[in-house]
């Protein structure tokens, strides 16, 4: 392995970090979790129960990129209530089991990226990301032109969702 010596970062990684987002406008997982009914299609809301949201990723990795939050704004693991916990593991399940069945696929990546350090987008809301993927989903588009290909839209697969989650 070769080592690259960058000595100046490290003022980058010494300095004083921003505050994450608070509650409220500044954070889309909370606007989308406090948005109506009426309004979930435009805010990418495909399910909520009483503590949790499930939210299309407008910006995915992959088609199907769903992100899984608490409707509280809680920032880590050891905030969030015991009932909170559970809730977001069964909508999980219920959110895979879902795309197993209407997209097909072959796996997925579950992730939580706590703090912005670990790559946290919304640093200051939790969410799991969970990603669809197919064997040989992956090919030169992604590692020669960095692209991601996206093979669905974002209402089809609010569509695809939804109806399923009716039946």
């Amino acid at each position: 392995m070769d080592t690259l010596w960058a000595p100046w970062r490290l003022s980058y990684i010494t300095a004083p970090k921003e505050k994450p987002p608070a509650t409220g406008p500044e954070c889309f997982l909370c606007r989308t979790g406090a948005g109506t009914k009426e309004e979930d299609r435009a805010n990418l809301v495909v399910y909520r129960t009483a503590l949790s949201a499930v939210v299309l990723n407008r910006f995915p990795y992959n088609n199907g990129h769903l992100l899984v939050a608490p409707l509280a704004h809680k920032a880590g693991l050891n905030d969030l209530t015991t009932d909170e916990l559970l809730d977001l593991q069964l909508v999980m399940r219920k959110m895979i089991a879902i795309l197993e069945k209407r997209i097909n696929a072959d796996g997925f990546n579950v992730g939580l990226n706590l703090g912005r350090a670990a790559g946290a987008g919304v640093p200051g809301h939790l969410h799991w990301h969970i990603v669809p993927r197919w064997a040989g989903d992956q090919n030169f588009m992604a590692v020669t032109g960095d692209t991601h290909v996206i093979s669905q839209s974002l209402d089809a697969l609010y569509d695809l969702i939804t109806e399923e989650l009716v039946r």
